[in-house]
């Protein structure tokens, strides 16, 4: 399978109007083209791993983690300083403390500050691959072996890919990744390690209703973003019907104020964390071929990188993408990010911004974390975005940046 980019021949429009809101799926939907294609994607994934448990999520994963290391309550846990919330309330969640570390360029953990971190003795150390661009841990992983550090690798952005020298997932001791970022499901992650078994952990099973809502989701999401032929009429209104009394509309994150600890723990929703998936879940995560999911990535990817490929050198080394992966998002570094996040989110625009940071977390200037949560915003690229979407998207940004 050709896992090269191809970068669009045509060129791409531009309009001097914003346009109306997009309304774009926000994640992968199921529609029946997601059964086409090859089952091998072409790369290794976390789930691929020795010992594997599908998890409700990814947050679920990284708390599983931690109490698979053993007694851990009070313990510190090394967190990065880029984040969003569901990588810290596991680990609250878990009994232990949250130890913010500061990151490098690259977005790799910035060994020579940890090094002046003073006497906590950390039980575990969390390091992302960020945006799906996974990189070596070959040093992290020396650091961790040297210290007594358990290092959970989190693939949350991550699903598939190579990390340097090994495939992803199996540089730490434990793996987490989301599923539901990657896949039609409407829930989903899995907790893997190459090294240790997982056979000792029990899950709760689900109840009926759960697992019934469950697949009404999925068909809802569906039928919304016309992806099912044949049954986007005869389910459209009980779809209508569902919207309007069962999910109100939200707020956009974009307008919510700044919460503190406990409102943002219980935004991360870890009431599942014991939990099995759902049966859809796990059936679609077994079932659905994968190829398409990684080959549609590379090349809605690649169109954003060829439309931004001019704004900085650090743009270009930002968003580098490995010849090996899948990713997640596009990370784009805008200056004026406050104003062009603001307009975007209002225009349902699929683009997300980590600037929801835990209380309590350095905001040292130096360190690259708190600079990505202000500048970075990350432009999906999920397999159902069609070519057009992601030109919207690009015209859009344009425009916007061009103000």
């Amino acid at each position: 399978m050709e896992l090269e980019p191809t970068a669009p021949t045509v060129p791409i429009a531009r309009h001097d109007a914003i346009p109306a809101p997009m309304r774009l799926p926000r994640g992968p939907v199921l529609g029946w083209d997601n059964f086409a294609g090859s089952h091998a994607p072409g790369l290794p994934a976390v789930d691929d791993l020795a010992h594997a448990v599908l998890t409700t999520s990814g947050r679920a994963a990284l708390y599983l983690a931690l109490c698979e290391l053993g007694p851990v309550q009070g313990a510190c846990v090394l967190v990065p300083t880029y984040h969003c919330p569901t990588m810290v309330a596991p680990v609250l969640l878990a009994g232990c403390r949250p130890l913010f570390y500061a990151l490098d360029d690259s977005g790799l953990p910035d060994l020579e500050r940890l090094a002046q971190m003073g006497g906590e003795r950390p039980v575990a150390m969390i390091v992302a691959h960020y945006f799906g661009l996974p990189r070596s841990l070959a040093d992290v992983r020396q650091w961790c072996d040297a210290h007594g550090v358990a290092l959970i690798e989190d693939c949350a952005h991550c699903l598939f890919g190579w990390a340097g020298e090994r495939p992803v997932g199996h540089w730490g001791d434990y793996a987490t990744a989301s599923l539901s970022k990657f896949l039609p499901v409407p829930e989903a992650g899995v907790l893997a390690s190459a090294t240790r078994s997982l056979s000792t952990l029990v899950l709760q099973p689900r109840r009926l209703s759960e697992q019934l809502k469950g697949v009404a989701d999925v068909l809802e999401l569906g039928v919304r973003h016309g992806r099912l032929p044949g049954l986007n009429g005869p389910l459209g209104s009980i779809v209508r019907w569902r919207r309007g009394t069962l999910h109100p509309v939200r707020q956009s994150q974009a307008d919510v104020p700044p919460a503190d600890a406990d409102a943002m723990m219980r935004g991360c929703d870890m009431g599942r964390a014991n939990a099995r998936p759902l049966w859809v879940s796990r059936w679609m995560a077994n079932t659905l071929p994968r190829e398409r999911v990684v080959l549609r990535r590379r090349r809605h990817y690649a169109r954003f990188a060829q439309a931004f490929s001019d704004r900085s050198a650090r743009q270009q080394a930002l968003a580098a993408l490995p010849p090996r992966a899948a990713p997640y998002v596009y990370p784009l570094w805008v200056d004026d990010a406050d104003r062009v996040y603001r307009r975007l989110r209002a225009l349902e625009a699929p683009v997300f911004r980590w600037d929801r940071i835990w209380p309590g977390t350095p905001d040292d200037r130096s360190d690259c974390g708190p600079r990505w949560s202000h500048h970075i915003l990350q432009l999906l690229c999920h397999q159902d975005l069609d070519h057009e979407d992601v030109d919207r998207v690009i015209d859009t940004l344009r425009t916007l940046l061009q103000d």
